[in-house]
């Protein structure tokens, strides 16, 4: 099975109300999700709104676990944190789930919009400039290896 059938798969499930467990893969969501070490849990889909983390389908060609950062009219722009440039460009209704926890490697379940998540997120986003190097560091710290 290849990974864009298992995403179609999940988007089934979510649309028919059904929480899903997906692993995610990638760095683009360091600090906040650890690819190839925690999963996201998606739901269905509701009003989208800026800071959420979701599951879209970009610019027709792939689905990417990334947060809102803006949202003008139809049209969203997403941009993974830890991504130093680059964003990504869908409509609302390529939004196929939204992230509500992340899962560590213990299979503990852990809320994405808790307290220091959401004023750590907001925070992040405005150190844009230097994140490169404070990515360099954490992975570092954490012994991250790319």
């Amino acid at each position: 099975m290849t990974d864009d059938m298992i995403i179609g798969e999940a988007v089934r499930l979510v649309n028919e109300g059904v929480s899903v467990t997906l692993p995610v893969k990638g760095w683009s969501m360091l600090p906040f999700i650890i690819g190839w070490k925690e999963s996201v849990i998606l739901q269905k889909p509701s009003q989208p709104e800026r800071g959420d983390i979701v599951l879209a389908w970009v610019e027709g060609c792939r689905y990417v676990v990334h947060r809102i950062i803006r949202i003008d009219g139809d049209r969203v722009t997403l941009m993974g944190d830890g991504n130093v440039v680059g964003t990504e460009h869908c409509s609302v209704s390529d939004i196929k789930a939204f992230a509500s926890h992340v899962v560590d490697a213990d299979g503990q379940a852990h809320d994405l919009y808790n307290l220091w998540r959401s004023v750590g997120a907001k925070m992040w986003y405005r150190l844009r400039p230097v994140r490169r190097y404070l990515l360099w560091l954490y992975r570092k710290c954490k012994r991250i290896k790319r």
